[in-house]
């Protein structure tokens, strides 16, 4: 019974030697991973999401996004963000739900106003797309390509009653930046 007890013993004060701030191996050779750098600022969410979705890689975009908005909160941008990480990943009702989130404040950009009429194309409510294209084209003084290109097919569907559904469109989803995402409608 006492060799039970002292083999306890023994188990616990290695376990609180391993609490201790010095560990059982706290030196810099120790088989546990260093911790957060301290001397160094981490990298902006939205400028790392943004590059992601540059890459395609619309899932760690969102997780970056997600990352600046626990940081900064869920401002228009970061909204924005989230709303167009979902869009790409076809989560269409999340991206709606958050770029008219986005676009309730003030300071809503034309590349917002954009995503969320390519989100409303993508679900068949052309009337109301085409309205909001037209928003982001007044927003932005008419100077981007892919919202202009948005804008016009969509005012094209709705003068076409017989437009043809399987049809292929493109529609082009657009940042702050220089990228351009193509988003390809369903048949």
């Amino acid at each position: 019974m006492n060799s039970i007890l002292g083999g306890g013993l023994l188990v616990s004060a290695l376990l609180l030697a391993a609490c201790d701030t010095g560990g059982l191996d706290a030196h810099e050779d120790g088989p546990y991973p260093p911790g957060r750098a301290t001397g160094e600022e981490a990298k902006d969410g939205l400028v790392v999401g943004h590059r992601l979705m540059a890459a395609d890689e619309h899932e760690l975009a969102l997780k970056a996004f997600t990352r600046a908005a626990a940081q900064d909160g869920l401002t228009p941008d970061i909204l924005s963000a989230l709303g167009s990480a979902n869009l790409g990943l076809g989560r269409l009702g999340q991206a709606e739900d958050l770029l008219r989130r986005a676009i309730e404040a003030d300071k809503a950009i034309p590349e917002t106003w954009n995503n969320l009429g390519v989100v409303l194309m993508e679900r068949g409510e052309t009337a109301e797309a085409e309205q909001i294209f037209r928003r982001a084209y007044a927003l932005d003084n008419g100077e981007s390509d892919a919202i202009r290109d948005n804008l016009r097919l969509a005012l094209a569907k709705m003068e076409n009653s017989s437009y043809d559904e399987e049809e292929k469109q493109e529609y082009k989803l657009v940042r702050r930046g220089s990228s351009d995402y193509l988003i390809r409608s369903a048949p």
